[in-house]
């Protein structure tokens, strides 16, 4: 049988393994043993509380580089697995593609919580205001629960004014930034009416933001990770550290990174085109990582992007 690096007493398999070994020969070590969420179970996600009293999921599902029909069957089969916090933005150009995957899946949209962003092109008040509607049109949804300005570029006042307007009418649940550093968000609450809920950021093991986590925590902003897995840079799914916690807890590494930010009081989604991947990574709510497990994964940092194409 092909070697998937699997652990023989728990059946911990690594991300990676899966991509290498294929989906049948992954499937049956990891039902094996494993923790995935099986196909027909579907997962019930905490909420956190922002800091305007609404409620959001603790994982979503993240659709970036995901597009056309792949992008509306991983959307519709992420929302039946259980996900229900949806991230997209007007730059992955596949909004159309997430609002299909959330009308075949027939949830409810009332218990859904559907991000997107605008983009720096559509930046300042009357663009955003246009941006914003040209992005409810394409997901065919009267509101969003969350909207970002994506990137500190261009005139980011003028999209925030826009953006608090309309989360005055009830057009947006709550409003928020992504990518800002400490700096350019004081700069954007000193002048603002309604503090950002949320700042989305590069964090996962390899760089964990701990100034930034503590600067949020005390202003109430709530920190989101995109690519919570690096996308797989630096190694992390083979990484020896994470496979061996994976192990210790009959757990994979994406599912022992996935607890490790949920623990940090981190909100993560996580990207899969793979329904057995977006199954497992629900998996993450019947065990706890311990002192030193948390301390392990805190030497990793490196304290440096691993997206420099995006600084």
């Amino acid at each position: 049988m092909m070697n998937i690096n699997s652990d023989e007493k728990t059946g911990a398999i690594s991300r990676r393994a899966v991509l290498k070994g294929g989906a049948l020969v992954a499937t049956a070590v990891a039902f094996g043993g494993v923790g995935w969420a099986s196909t027909n179970e579907q997962v019930s996600i905490p909420q956190v509380r922002l800091g305007n009293g609404v409620m959001m999921p603790v994982l979503g599902f993240g659709t970036y580089g995901l597009r056309g029909d792949v992008c509306t069957e991983s959307v519709a089969d992420a929302l039946t697995a259980g996900y229900r916090l949806i991230d997209t933005a007007t730059v992955y150009r596949n909004e159309e593609a997430v609002g299909a995957g959330i009308k075949k899946s027939g949830i409810d949209r009332k218990s859904l919580f559907v991000t997107s962003k605008v983009w720096v092109e559509d930046s300042g008040y009357e663009r955003a205001k246009r941006a914003f509607q040209t992005t409810l049109d394409k997901l065919e949804l009267e509101y969003l629960d969350l909207y970002l300005i994506h990137r500190p570029r261009g005139d980011v006042q003028g999209s925030w004014r826009a953006m608090e307007e309309l989360n005055a009418a009830g057009r947006i649940k709550a409003i928020g930034v992504s990518n800002f550093d400490q700096t350019q968000l004081a700069s954007l609450t000193a002048g603002a009416k309604t503090k950002p809920a949320i700042n989305q950021l590069e964090t996962h093991p390899f760089l964990q933001e701990a100034g930034q986590f503590d600067s949020l925590r005390a202003a109430g902003v709530q920190m989101e990770a995109w690519a919570p897995f690096a996308e797989g840079r630096n190694g992390l799914f083979t990484n020896p550290v994470l496979e061996r916690l994976g192990r210790k807890h009959g757990k994979s590494v994406a599912q022992t990174v996935l607890r490790w930010h949920h623990q940090r009081g981190i909100v993560a989604i996580p990207r899969s085109s793979n329904p057995k991947h977006r199954r497992e990574n629900l998996a993450i709510f019947d065990f706890s990582l311990d002192a030193d497990d948390m301390h392990r994964i805190s030497a990793l940092d490196e304290n440096r992007t691993q997206f420099p194409e995006w600084s």
